[in-house]
């Protein structure tokens, strides 16, 4: 059983890799012509731009790898199923669910790489790819840390300790030089908030700095004239995507301690606890595919009812988030109703097959 179960799985891996890799050719073309667009920008180039959308290729892979497994299954049983050798191996005695039971070893494995994938890699990747990009274009990014920042802004320097969602800041540092580049002045804000097009910062200590003395005064809030917008400031933002699930989940504890709204995160960590449990179930659905409606039709038509079930999980899986933000329904549920709606769609043709 031991050259069943390899058979079977070379058959299927090999099918799962032609998928994943037409799919990430043509996704990574796509991305690159969109980063053509900003080619000329700063001292962003063309080079920089292959670098950019290489370091994307883990995030795209994580996103393609139910789609990759539903068809890449569906080709490779699809396969054996066209040379009548799944009928072969019924003949000699082998049941069906010991088929189903070699193919979703093969199952098990995409779900361990597109956890490994999606905690490890793909953040870090991605998180990398952000940031590289938004130095090369603004020329006013300095250095970025994992939970702060540094940024130049004319003469000064800005130190931002925290991030926040809604357009807020958190531990500001304004460090200004004179025109002997020196520290002339010093302001600390606990916070700051994006209004009216203009930054302000909250709870302000300033301090200005002579060769005598050291001159302090502390004010609620005050204006601070800075070229730094929200949208450069957004390659510092903590985006769902770019977070693993014990960095949402951490972030999701402080979001609510401090009272802010966790609701886009929430979802989002449901979904990518989910999002490997999915690339299971899209292998298990491939099986009665196979042996169902499909067993006598080419490869061709197996493949576009394998895109068009794939594409249509999709939407389904995006509807439901949105339903559910809109709605304020339980972000577990809604992450994981569509997976469990394909896994009993799929028993349920299992079931008619045998």
């Amino acid at each position: 059983m031991l050259i069943l179960d390899r058979y079977i799985a070379r058959h299927v891996v090999m099918g799962i890799l032609l998928v994943m890799g037409l799919l990430l050719s043509l996704f990574t073309i796509f991305a690159f012509m969109d980063e053509l667009n900003r080619v000329g920008k700063g001292s962003y180039t063309t080079l920089d731009a292959v670098q950019y959308v290489l370091l994307l290729i883990p995030g795209l892979a994580y996103q393609l790898f139910p789609m990759a497994a539903l068809l890449g299954s569906t080709i490779g049983l699809g396969l054996l199923a066209s040379n009548s050798e799944l009928t072969v191996m019924r003949a000699a005695g082998v049941s069906l669910n010991r088929i189903v039971w070699s193919t979703m070893k093969v199952g098990l494995v995409m779900v361990v790489l597109t956890l490994i994938l999606g905690e490890s890699v793909a953040p870090v990747a991605e998180q990398y790819a952000r940031t590289f990009r938004s130095v090369a274009i603004s020329d006013k990014l300095a250095i970025r840390g994992k939970s702060q920042m540094w940024a130049r802004d004319g003469k000064s320097f800005v130190n931002v300790r925290e991030i926040l969602p809604g357009e807020r800041l958190g531990g500001i540092f304004i460090y200004e030089r004179d025109e002997s580049h020196r520290i002339s002045r010093i302001v600390q804000a606990q916070s700051a908030v994006f209004q009216k097009n203009q930054w302000i910062l909250e709870d302000v200590v300033s301090s200005d700095l002579t060769n005598e003395q050291v001159t302090s005064r502390h004010q609620e809030k005050m204006l601070w004239d800075t070229k730094l917008s929200p949208d450069l400031l957004s390659v510092v933002t903590l985006h769902p995507a770019t977070m693993s699930i014990q960095d949402l989940y951490q972030y999701i504890v402080y979001l609510k301690k401090n009272g802010l709204d966790a609701v886009t995160y929430e979802y989002a960590m449901w979904g990518k606890v989910v999002a490997p449990l999915i690339t299971g179930v899209m292998v298990f659905l491939a099986i009665p595919f196979v042996f169902g409606p499909l067993r006598s039709v080419g490869i061709g038509h197996r493949v576009l009812v394998g895109a068009l079930v794939g594409i249509g999980f999709y939407l389904v899986n995006q509807m439901f988030s949105y339903v559910g933000i809109v709605y304020s329904f339980n972000p577990m549920v809604s992450a994981m109703l569509p997976a469990g709606l394909a896994l009993t769609v799929a028993y349920w043709m299992m079931r008619r097959v045998q």
